[in-house]
Parts: C-alpha cells; structure tokens; sequence
C-alpha cells in the first residue's frame, strides 16, 4: 500500500520539484500545498500518512498546523523538512514512515 504524503511549502520553484521527488517513488503518494488553508482543506478531505513542513512557513504557521492535523488525526507524523538533496528526504521519509509503522504494530 502507499504512503500518502502532504508536503506544505510556500516556495513556489520547490513546490514542484517536491511534488515530483515524492511522486517518484512507487510506495509514495505526494501531494502540495502551497498554503496553510490549502493544505488544512486537503487534511480534511484525504487521510494522509505523514506531513512535511516545507520551507517559508513561520513559526506560527507550522504551530497551527500541528495543532490543526493532530487534533483530527493523533497519530499523524509531522516533520519538518527545509531542504537537502532527495537523499536526505528519501531517509526522513523512510524513518517517520518506519516510527509510524512499529507504532501500530
């Protein structure tokens, strides 16, 4: 089964390359938000297994979308991901996906 994946940055040249990145493994469905209302309106219509936090979203905004995504879906996982090459998002998806895993084990 895959793992489906938002991805909420407000950059608008590395929106598509996440998109495209996430997209270009076979066990991920990624989808982009360009902002918090979209990305809360996404939350709210599909079930998503883990959700990263891009770059250009403040403090407060990456507060409110935590409290927003954990209060509909507790065991949801959020990472914060401001960039590095796919290797590195490879594995931070990889071990958020494996906690997520041994905890409904």
């Amino acid at each position: 089964m895959k793992a489906h994946i938002l991805y909420i940055g407000l950059n608008s040249e590395i929106n598509p390359v996440m998109l495209r990145l996430l997209n270009s493994h076979n066990e991920w469905d990624g989808v982009v938000a360009d902002s918090c209302p979209e990305a809360i309106r996404l939350f709210q219509e599909q079930r998503f297994d883990l959700v990263l936090l891009g770059n250009g979203l403040s403090e407060a905004e990456e507060a409110q979308l935590r409290k927003q995504f954990c209060s509909q879906q507790p065991a949801i996982i959020v990472v914060e991901h401001y960039g590095g090459g796919s290797g590195l998002l490879a594995g931070e998806i990889r071990q958020a996906l494996a906690s997520l895993n041994q905890n409904n084990d």
